[in-house]
């Protein structure tokens, strides 16, 4: 979103790379929510402290925003150990894990980023790497190659991914700790905003907490992007305090409405509800009329608004349900209870063109 982008101008970029980084807990006790995920991390991370050996190999998934990344850094900092931080789309060859993976120290941790987009190839090496701690390496090329074999430090693979179905069976089963992070409740998020808040020296009130909490999407990343928007938007028109009435006027004028729907999210809904009777409408075709990619539609706008039951996945397509009709004040056609309850509902994304 363009809000993403703005910075204030009394900001350079670095200090606001610096003032995110700034925001992020250091360790478990300071991890706001997840207390199930949290409590089995600290368990976990002990008995390896206590044994003195390293982590078993971790993966986190859920929607984006939820703290993986953060989460990562903090069983790095609770291991004391160093971490490596890349993306699956950044290893685009098997030489470039093996680089990576020989650099590392014992006990060290590579934290891979969307890692359902390894190539496959790459993946391959990881299998050994976790499962052995050693890499193979083909030298030379054609009846000369010979394979060299590497031992390496036993180390942690620390994976995150939105989408931990489209990771290899091999692959999903060679991580020993799996951790599904949820959405976050509103009383979690105004901790989470009343804390970011004391770290950027903002003057907030508990109604304007709530406020931006109500509209973050059940997303602590989305919360303190708020924050910080509406923190500008105090200090040109405002008293430098956020209030209830500062909150709501700043989250208009970024078109955030009460349920943190955001333009993209209503332009959407009424699409599939105005051009297309509702749907079923395929996914491709949702992407192409909002300009968006179709991995964007189905990674950040689809599972929040399936949250709210104003969307519905089918074997035909996405399908606008009764609550989102009466939501943006559009005529319920009458034939959509009975054809909703007639579909069978999944959560398997259809072919193209859906």
């Amino acid at each position: 979103m363009e809000e993403d982008r703005l910075i204030s101008s009394s900001m350079k970029l670095e200090d606001f790379d610096s003032e995110i980084n700034h925001i992020r807990p250091m360790n478990l006790s300071e991890y706001i929510g997840q207390e199930q995920v949290k409590n089995n991390l600290e368990i976990f991370i002990q008995a390896a402290l206590n044994r003195g050996e390293s982590l078993d190999h971790v993966l986190l998934y859920g929607p984006p925003g939820l703290g993986k990344t953060t989460l990562a850094n903090i069983i790095a900092n609770e291991m004391n150990v160093h971490i490596r931080v890349t993306s699956g789309p950044a290893i685009e060859r098997p030489g470039d894990l093996a680089a990576i993976l020989t650099s590392l120290e014992p006990k060290d941790m590579l934290f891979i980023d969307e890692i359902h987009r390894l190539n496959r190839t790459v993946e391959e090496v990881l299998y050994p790497a976790m499962e052995d701690f050693c890499i193979d390496i083909v030298i030379g090329k054609g009846p000369s190659a010979r394979t060299l074999r590497l031992d390496l430090p036993k180390f942690t693979l620390i994976g995150a991914t939105t989408r931990a179905g489209m990771l290899s069976a091999p692959l999903r089963d060679r991580f020993g700790v799996m951790s599904r992070l949820e959405y976050y409740q509103e009383d979690e998020l105004i901790i989470i905003i009343n804390r970011s808040a004391g770290i950027l020296n903002v003057a907030i009130t508990p109604e304007g907490a709530r406020e931006i909490a109500r509209r973050s999407r059940g997303t602590p990343r989305i919360a303190n992007r708020l924050l910080r928007r509406i923190r500008d938007f105090a200090e040109i028109k405002a008293d430098r305090i956020i209030t209830q009435e500062v909150a709501w006027n700043g989250l208009a004028q970024l078109q955030v409405d009460p349920l943190g729907l955001d333009k993209t999210d209503r332009k959407m809904m009424l699409s599939i509800i105005k051009k297309f009777g509702g749907g079923p409408v395929g996914l491709e075709t949702i992407a192409a009329t909002i300009s968006e990619s179709a991995d964007t539609v189905e990674d950040v706008y689809e599972p929040y608004l399936m949250q709210l039951g104003f969307l519905n996945r089918t074997p035909r397509g996405r399908m606008a349900t009764v609550e989102a009709y009466r939501y943006f004040d559009c005529p319920i056609p009458k034939h959509l209870d009975q054809l909703q309850q007639q579909t069978f509902f999944s959560d398997d994304d259809e072919g193209e063109e859906m």
